[in-house]
């Protein structure tokens, strides 16, 4: 069997349509070396119509080329028209749902097209059940042809590797000794209002010992889209206790992870939610929003709170800080529960669906 991936994200492991299809790609050919994996990459040109047209005209010409049995699209935008039966990864339904991400004209026009395009795929591969029923709603697509495929995390996620890594990223981000972490975006949907608002109460107790790191870019000012979180920190008095610290290279994520004492995640919508995960895998207490996909992940191993409640969330952080013995049966559980997820189940899952589709 021959499968082509569309590999438009190949060059942005930054981002996780391009953590995904790497980690994929890395799998199957170590899972199923008698197929052939080949990898499609766009030209150099990245602009928006450069980006349809590789999707729409010249992605499908290589597949008919390729003589391929089955397209992959690892991300939302497979084409009206294909030659050959296609599966796309819907990781979420992000600028369907929440509409501050709805964007420009362009970006309503996109979804459009990829929303339209989906309905002839031969399968949907999702993240989560959370999301696989989104797909259902809102795409209006039958039950049997969308898969929920977890993630996974990469081998570099551990409790242990070794204290001199540690110790050499704590210096390189000037870490405190102890702090709760959190890691990801500003945008208005992870929710870190919240947890600011909730570290009100956890600075009252334990601030001084335990400040709050904000790792992720900021955004220069407040707009309808992003939280600039710095007014709103002066605004609640916590200016002594927060600490931003910037974006993180991936090398440097776990050694992170492992140097918090909790890591707290607030937020109201992810199609999968990685950190999470990466954190448990680093042997660390996680405290997270009960709220579309984060309770597969997290399960029993962690804090699920509502992510409108400030005072639960403190009280869920601060329980992780000051009970030793909650804080250890959490690290043992979160390990057991990271344990369930990983990248060669994902592979076998994914190629289970090629071998479906591609059948006569």
């Amino acid at each position: 069997m021959r499968i082509v991936l569309n590999g438009w994200f190949w060059e942005r492991p930054d981002v996780g349509s391009g953590q995904y299809t790497r980690q994929l790609v890395e799998h199957l050919r170590k899972l199923a070396p008698e197929h052939e994996f080949v990898l499609a990459l766009p030209p150099s040109s990245q602009s928006n119509l450069g980006k349809v047209w590789f999707e729409q005209v010249s992605f499908p010409r290589l597949c008919r080329e390729q003589k391929a049995d089955v397209a992959h699209i690892p991300y939302w935008g497979p084409a009206l028209r294909s030659p050959v039966p296609i599966v796309v990864t819907i990781h979420d339904l992000i600028p369907l749902l929440l509409t501050d991400y709805r964007g420009s004209a362009w970006v309503r026009l996109y979804t459009g097209l990829v929303s339209a395009s989906a309905r002839g795929a031969s399968a949907i591969i999702t993240d989560s059940e959370a999301s696989r029923r989104d797909i259902i709603t809102h795409l209006g697509l039958p039950e049997e042809r969308i898969y929920a495929i977890p993630l996974a995390v990469g081998e570099r996620y551990q409790p242990r590797v070794g204290a001199l890594v540690d110790q050499a990223v704590r210096r390189k981000y000037e870490l405190p000794d102890q702090y709760v972490l959190y890691l990801g975006g500003f945008d208005r949907r992870k929710n870190v209002s919240t947890l600011l608002l909730a570290y009100t109460y956890v600075a009252q107790a334990v601030g001084e010992m335990y400040p709050l790191v904000l790792a992720g870019k900021l955004p220069e000012a407040d707009s309808r889209l992003f939280l600039d979180p710095r007014p709103y920190i002066k605004q609640l008095g916590l200016e002594e206790v927060v600490r931003f610290i910037g974006l993180v290279e991936e090398d440097d994520k776990p050694a992170l992870y492992r140097g918090a004492a909790c890591f707290v995640y607030p937020s109201r919508y992810e199609g999968f939610g990685l950190p999470p995960l990466e954190a448990m895998a680093c042997g660390t207490p996680v405290v997270a929003a009960e709220a579309a996909s984060l309770p597969e992940v997290v399960g029993a191993a962690g804090f699920l709170v509502d992510p409108d409640d400030a005072v639960k969330m403190a009280g869920a952080i601060l329980g992780v800080l000051v009970q030793s013995e909650l804080a250890q049966v959490l690290r043992q559980k979160g390990l057991e529960q990271a344990a369930r997820f990983s990248w060669d189940r994902t592979a076998q899952a994914t190629l289970r669906v090629y071998e479906q589709v591609a059948r006569p």
